[in-house]
């Protein structure tokens, strides 16, 4: 018998049912959906706190501490733009502290860069002892920061420093380093280049990972030194130049320990008991924003001050990175 001579109801019989197993089949798959977003989300709950309790709050928190006067003691009370304003216009430290963050970020991280590059090349062109020089090259970044920043000013002494007597020893001027404002920042970018062993072995791992089979086609090809590492060394390993630029940028926003230590020792104020000490010796030449952060905050007891420096580090982290990220072909080069 044909549906057509079926009853009404027993022809919309068959139909209703397909319908009803669709249906059902949309919810089965909806379920499905449903459970591996809930099991994807259990799998980065760990992440997503974290993310929130050491991220997100913290951010919001100092946004909001930027506008408001608060001490740390009594209640917050509301400031508006007053804390940003007192920090660009009215607080004279800022904008050099500014700078020579800035100038770090460019100079020092550049020169780590380079020297860190052209240290790792070197031990993987050598054929014997390169372990010992590999040792010695990454000593210098197991010694503790304080420790090596108090070394360097004893070297770096312009009147009895060992640097000083061996350069006016052959005849080149001896700068005054960290007692002279034009000296102390290039004395920071030595010390910073001292440490480069963890750059160093970062490069080495990357070099020798370069494929030798383009090097070998580029020598029969007639491709000399300088043509084979613009051509194939640099675009092989320009990932690791960007991590390298990028972490040192950050670490460049985050100085802190050595410039404040060389100014107490350069200064010969060490901050003891009943001795104020103003950072930046000499001149606010080793001033930086992490620095302000501190003193506005636990010094000056100025916390909405210390959110608004502290934000602008924020922001000028999130700049650079951005800004390497996608420039990153013309920061490295195309090798073409």
């Amino acid at each position: 018998m044909s549906t057509d001579t079926l009853p009404p109801t027993e022809a919309a019989a068959p139909a209703a049912s397909v319908r009803g197993a669709a249906a059902g089949g949309k919810n089965t798959l909806r379920a499905r959906r449903r459970r591996g977003a809930l099991r994807t989300l259990a799998f980065m709950a760990p992440w997503l706190i974290g993310f929130g309790f050491f991220f997100v709050y913290p951010l919001v928190s100092t946004v909001y501490f930027s506008l408001m006067k608060y001490d740390g003691i009594n209640p917050p009370e509301w400031r508006g733009a007053g804390n940003w304003e007192y920090v660009f216009t009215s607080f004279p430290q800022f904008w050099p502290a500014l700078r020579n963050t800035l100038w770090l970020c460019v100079v020092m991280v550049s020169c780590r860069v380079v020297f860190g590059l052209g240290v790792g090349m070197l031990i993987t062109k050598i054929k014997t002892g390169a372990g010992i020089f590999r040792t010695l090259f990454y000593l210098p970044f197991l010694a503790p920061p304080v420790a090596a920043t108090l070394a360097f000013v004893f070297l770096l002494n312009p009147g009895t420093g060992p640097v000083n007597a061996l350069l006016e020893g052959i005849g080149l001027p001896a700068p005054a380093w960290f007692t002279d404002p034009a000296w102390a920042k290039p004395a920071l970018t030595l010390l910073a280049v001292w440490g480069i062993g963890d750059l160093m072995v970062i490069f080495m791992a990357a070099l020798l990972d370069v494929p030798k089979e383009q090097y070998e086609a580029a020598e029969l090809d007639g491709a000399n030194a300088r043509q084979r590492f613009r051509h194939i060394t640099l675009p092989n390993i320009s990932p690791i130049i960007l991590f390298a630029v990028v972490t040192g940028i950050i670490g460049a926003m985050q100085y802190y320990t050595q410039p404040i230590v060389a100014a107490k020792v350069a200064s010969g104020k060490m901050g003891g008991s009943g001795e104020t000490f103003v950072p930046g010796y000499p001149d606010d030449s080793t001033l930086t924003l992490p620095q302000l952060v501190y003193s506005l905050g636990f010094s000056q007891f100025n916390y909405g001050a210390a959110c608004v420096v502290a934000l602008v580090l924020f922001a000028l982290s999130m700049a650079f990175t951005a800004l390497l990220m996608r420039r990153r072909g013309g920061l490295i080069g195309s090798g073409d």
